[in-house]
């Protein structure tokens, strides 16, 4: 593991995991790609860990590495990180199971990524009712009771509950003998049910991506790739400002111009 705040982080909004996640990798790539996505955060994922704990030399995981950036899996920057005494921006290497393109990864720093929407064949209060009878089987459902119990369930993960939260209040202190589960979670549901929780304020986002080979920070758009222009061969910008701003050049003949249109005060006639 890192130093706290340091090390790996996972983008937000992954897919589940399956087992041909990185199916389109090379071999090599892919068996580094699945060793980091098992990892928790905050481990170290740097070149030289990783090739101490996998079989493969340093030089053949930082260009694993590489490719997993070209193929979107992987970004390298860092990122402001509030304490109770300073703002710290700290080093961070981002992961993602799923691959994402630049426009993502764009998105991502600058803290508006969209969450996507999935359409998971069962709700997430279903999944809870039916998985019920494990925690506490004389609280089993039947598929039926579910469907109709399903809104009370959502209604509490709409308010931010989470299904600890949600177990611990439908299963503890049952009574002996349960005579009806289906009205017992429907009375527990409705009795407990939590106040609505305020959302926390929206922080901006304080973070930076930077070239994976220069380790040059820059705009996100310009780092295709997760490489600035110049690393990728690219003609390098030289327009500043706005779109549509003057140039430097431009602002040097503009002057001369005027300057050669003036009259020298010695040649000046005075009315």
């Amino acid at each position: 593991m890192t130093n706290p705040g340091y090390g790996k982080r996972s983008a937000p909004y992954e897919r589940p995991r399956t087992e041909n996640d990185f199916g389109h990798l090379l071999p090599r790539d892919a068996s580094i790609a699945a060793f980091i996505d098992r990892l928790p955060e905050g481990s170290d994922i740097s070149v030289k860990t990783l090739a101490k704990a996998l079989p493969y030399g340093q030089c053949a995981v930082r260009t694993s590495l590489n490719r997993l950036q070209d193929a979107g899996h992987l970004r390298r920057g860092s990122e402001c990180v509030a304490t109770e005494e300073v703002l710290l921006w700290v080093t961070r290497t981002f992961f993602s199971r799923t691959a994402r393109d630049d426009a993502w990864w764009a998105a991502f720093a600058r803290g508006d990524v969209p969450k996507e929407q999935q359409r998971p064949t069962r709700s997430r209060a279903f999944i809870l009712l039916a998985s019920l009878g494990r925690a506490a089987p004389t609280l089993t459902l039947s598929s039926a009771d579910c469907v109709n119990l399903e809104p009370q369930v959502s209604e509490w993960f709409e308010r931010g509950a989470t299904e600890a939260e949600l177990l611990h209040a439908l299963t503890a202190g049952l009574p002996t003998p349960v005579h009806h589960a289906a009205s017992l979670v429907r009375r527990r549901l409705r009795d407990k049910l939590p106040p609505e929780r305020v959302a926390p304020a929206h922080r901006t986002v304080l973070r930076t991506l930077e070239c994976s080979e220069c380790q040059a920070p820059g705009r996100p758009e310009a780092l295709l790739g997760g490489r600035c222009a110049p690393c990728r061969g690219a003609a390098r910008d030289t327009h500043f400002g706005p779109p549509g701003a003057v140039q430097a050049p431009e602002v040097r003949a503009r002057v001369n111009s005027v300057r050669a249109a003036v009259v020298p005060r010695s040649e000046r006639t005075f009315r």
